[in-house]
């Protein structure tokens, strides 16, 4: 299948043929559907707290803050394309909708108009209005979302990038210092970090605090093969394989890479202005209390157990009571020990309004266990769907994650993914149909293996940005 120069071009990217070829064995045989039991809901695996446990929680995080190593984990690595998919067909294939009707009409409106007005000339066409947005002029259709100007305030519009650099100053910090690491693409790095040293003092001085930012890449070891439709591999006009990148899902491998007591994980686009950050703070810190609780418990289970002490059916009880996972009946002492030694990450979830996103389920495994993960559409079998169109709750991408030890070692989490999840979708090119393998996502398969708790945070904590009319919504002026 594979001649001399596709194994160096394989080898070159930090794979193996075997690797490739599994891969390309994933096309053919699919991914097996996930073993959902039912949705998760308020009182059977959504932790719904009174005002009392939220006041609680945020106290038990809020005392032991100064003490951690705490790191704030934010994906920014995709170009927005996706939220200016409407501009560009307006402008390459003159198809004008409402949304472009939307977006003229409420110019002034968007952050980014004062930048955008220097490009506007007198009498100016709306096609050319909308160029000078993401191609000449602010050329957003090139940039991340990162780096789009989102809200304005009396001291000067800000980018995600800065909102990021405030949550963190808010519930991040140690007193003295936050630590924020952002995944790019090596193309948009040097745009992240020109903002960065034009702006990351003003933030500093605002709240007293240094900033400690870092970077990552996705490794282009996580890459995946495309196939032709008849799962052949892809070959470009030069006869070379075609790689593409993994989707989130790869991205395990860059927080693998972090060590800290407390990892917060947020998408780039989350974010709101600080007339509205209140609920935020608050259950970010909320998460992390709980967060925290939950593992100082399970710790002195598992030290406990390393001592000889025979706490075992407590150990068990604790599992299925606070961590959500129910054991098969009569589990052996080696399989509750196997699942309390695990990373724990605390989700909020939302009440379920109809945005898109997956949610979360309790789903069986191989060892008779019952557990909580979240679930995107595409893994749950037909038959099984109406259990998706049951979920009460979906997921903001709003993590808290523990990565350490009882012993004070770090985890590896690539072991605790599930490399029998991926997802298989259409995608062209050069004109030619092929199809893509993503891996994981990172809070499904690559998170599928370690104790979950789910919270329910209010619908104010999720401000997504999927298209630039998202930017009018209340939560963004």
């Amino acid at each position: 299948m594979f001649n001399n120069e596709d194994i160096l071009q394989i080898e070159a990217r930090g794979l193996s043929v075997a690797e490739v070829e599994k891969q390309i064995e994933n096309f053919r045989k699919g991914f097996p559907s996930l073993p959902v039991v039912r949705a998760a809901a308020g009182g059977d695996g959504v932790l719904q707290l009174s005002g009392e446990e939220v006041k609680v929680a945020e106290e038990y995080y809020n005392a032991r803050a100064n003490g951690l190593r705490t790191i704030k984990f934010v994906p920014a690595s995709g170009a927005a394309t996706r939220m200016f998919k409407e501009l560009f067909e307006y402008v390459n294939d003159d198809k004008r909708t409402a949304g472009i009707d939307k977006l003229i009409t409420n110019l002034e409106k968007f952050a980014f108009f004062a930048e955008l007005a220097k490009y506007l000339k007198p009498q100016i066409d709306d096609k050319d209005v909308v160029r000078n947005i993401i191609i000449d002029g602010l050329a957003y259709g090139s940039k991340p979302k990162g780096l789009v100007t989102f809200h304005a305030y009396k001291e000067g519009a800000r980018k995600p990038v800065e909102e990021h650099l405030v949550e963190a100053a808010l519930y991040a910090s140690n007193g003295e210092c936050a630590n924020i690491h952002f995944t790019v693409s090596p193309e948009h790095k040097a745009g992240f970090m020109a903002l960065l040293d034009e702006r990351q003092g003003h933030y500093e001085k605002k709240f007293g605090i240094k900033y400690n930012v870092s970077f990552s890449e996705q490794s282009p070891a996580t890459d995946t093969i495309a196939v032709n439709p008849d799962n052949t591999p892809f070959r470009t006009e030069d006869g070379r394989l075609l790689f593409r990148p993994a989707g989130h899902g790869a991205l395990i491998a860059n927080l693998d890479k972090l060590d800290a007591d407390i990892i917060f994980v947020k998408n780039i686009d989350n974010v709101t202005t600080d007339e509205r950050k209140g609920d935020t703070i608050t259950y970010k810190r909320v998460l992390a209390g709980t967060l925290l609780r939950l593992q100082e418990r399970s710790f002195e289970l598992l030290r406990a157990l390393e001592r000889g002490e025979d706490r075992y059916a407590e150990a068990a009880d604790f599992l299925r009571k606070e961590l959500c996972c129910k054991l098969p009946e009569g589990a052996s002492k080696e399989l509750i020990i196997k699942t309390l030694d695990r990373p724990i990450r605390v989700c909020g979830m939302v009440k379920n309004e109809g945005e898109p996103g997956g949610g979360p389920f309790w789903v069986g495994d191989e060892y008779g266990r019952e557990q909580l993960q979240i679930a995107e559409s595409s893994q749950i079998a037909k038959e099984d769907m109406h259990l998706m169109k049951e979920a009460t709750h979906f997921n903001p991408v709003d993590l808290v994650c523990g990565v350490q030890r009882y012993d004070g070692t770090k985890y590896d989490l690539m072991k605790y993914t599930d490399p029998k999840t991926g997802f298989i979708s259409s995608k062209s090119a050069g004109g030619r149909e092929l199809r893509a393998q993503e891996l994981p996502g990172l809070w499904n398969g690559a998170m599928a293996n370690w104790n979950t708790i789910f919270v329910e945070v209010p619908i104010s904590t999720f401000s997504p940005v999927k298209v630039v009319q998202d930017l009018l919504r209340p939560e963004h002026q």
